[in-house]
């Protein structure tokens, strides 16, 4: 198999096409908070760590010294140039942690991730607009961590989505305005197979994340009714959704199928998946993208062994153009990244090769695959 593209060049984007960008799951808390210019309490009630400096040591013990009270742009490294040559109209992400000054850990859940409100910079640097909420980190301080993450973005002028303070704000949508292209339509959920508790589920008197309990038909039906209801004539419609587990490439059919219901049934015009802690095969059903699951794209893992085969410190930067006339794929460029030193890089010519045979391994059974092009970016073969 040819992964070295024939073309150098690529197809320009067309100036109609709501560009995107998303990415795995962005955790800037614990480890990576204590490097940040206002380290929350180290403290922290892990079986195995009880400081979370020592997430930092661990990684500077296999790659190095990680300097201290870094500047918020550090943590994005080469991404935020990457950011601003793509220049997408729209940058969301899955926010893995919470962030507050919050004591009030969830008892027995084993791991808690906070970003100390005053590090918010290091988020809204990247210029991101909207944060997905709706994962199993979101209440790891307890529900006056979720208000104080939920009122510093609003303070920050990003929008959360798929948690809040009762099920009608943890439901509602992010809609954002591309001037002179439309609007795009965001919803998240959240689902008991990433780990997401039954007692996390926001109801119409208790705070907590948009809970997707099953992949059922009510579900189904229940996720039309909202699209429905918000989406316009012309809108891209994404859904947010963190599913599966940490470790491994094979995806439930049940998954699957409920990716193609929402698309058929419910007007999504974009699945966005994640929770594993590695890339995932790539799906393009009726024309409309599905990424079952976008890997992590920073975390304080670094140094920790066991799932090396999975090569986790590798992420994507996901670029997706979309005709808002249609609602289709009408590109997707990726640009391979490592995490070293607690921050994004660009991966290596090597790692943008595997990044590659994987996708195309896994892309396989969806009948997807990518090309590696002359700069070692990826683009998905659309034709």
């Amino acid at each position: 198999m040819n992964l070295r593209g024939q073309e150098s060049g690529k197809e320009p984007r067309r100036t109609d096409w709501i560009a995107l960008f998303l990415c795995g799951d962005v955790m800037t808390g614990r480890g990576v908070d204590q490097i940040l210019a206002h380290p929350s309490d180290p403290m922290i009630y892990e079986g195995y760590m009880k400081d979370a400096r020592g997430y930092v040591e661990i990684a500077e013990k296999v790659n190095g010294p990680i300097p201290r009270s870094v500047a918020p742009a550090y943590i994005w490294g080469d991404a935020l140039d990457e950011l601003e040559r793509m220049a997408p109209d729209l940058r969301i992400i899955n926010l893995e942690t919470s962030v507050t000054q919050s004591d009030d850990y969830w008892k027995g859940k084993g791991i808690n991730y906070r970003m100390h409100p005053e590090n918010i910079d290091s988020i809204t640097t990247a210029k991101i607009d909207v944060c997905s909420l709706a994962n199993n980190h979101i209440l790891d301080w307890g529900y006056a961590g979720l208000k104080e993450t939920l009122e510093t973005l609003r303070r920050a002028k990003t929008r959360g989505v798929g948690a809040g303070m009762d099920l009608r704000e943890s439901e509602s949508p992010a809609i954002v305005e591309i001037k002179g292209k439309g609007r795009v339509v965001v919803f998240a959920f959240g689902s008991p197979t990433s780990g997401v508790s039954l007692s996390w589920a926001a109801t119409k008197k208790r705070p907590g994340v948009n809970f997707l309990k099953d992949f059922s038909d009510d579900n189904v039906q229940r996720i039309r009714e909202r699209v429905k209801e918000m989406k316009q004539e012309g809108d891209i419609a994404i859904i947010s959704i963190h599913w599966g587990g940490n470790w491994g490439y094979n995806l439930s059919q049940e998954e699957i199928d409920f990716a193609h219901r929402l698309i058929d049934e419910a007007g999504v015009d974009i699945i966005y998946g994640h929770s594993s802690h590695h890339v995932k095969g790539i799906e393009v059903y009726h024309d409309r993208l599905i990424l079952h699951g976008c890997g992590d794209f920073l975390n304080d893992y670094e140094g920790i062994g066991g799932y090396e085969y999975y090569r986790d410190d590798l992420g994507l930067m996901y670029f997706a153009s979309i005709d808002p006339s249609t609602g289709k794929l009408a590109q997707l460029q990726m640009t391979p990244t490592q995490i070293k030193h607690f921050k994004v890089n660009r991966a290596s010519r090597d790692d943008a090769l595997w990044l590659a045979h994987t996708l195309n391994r896994e892309g396989r059974k969806f009948g997807t695959r990518v090309r590696l092009d002359e700069d070692d970016r990826l683009t998905l073969s659309l034709h």
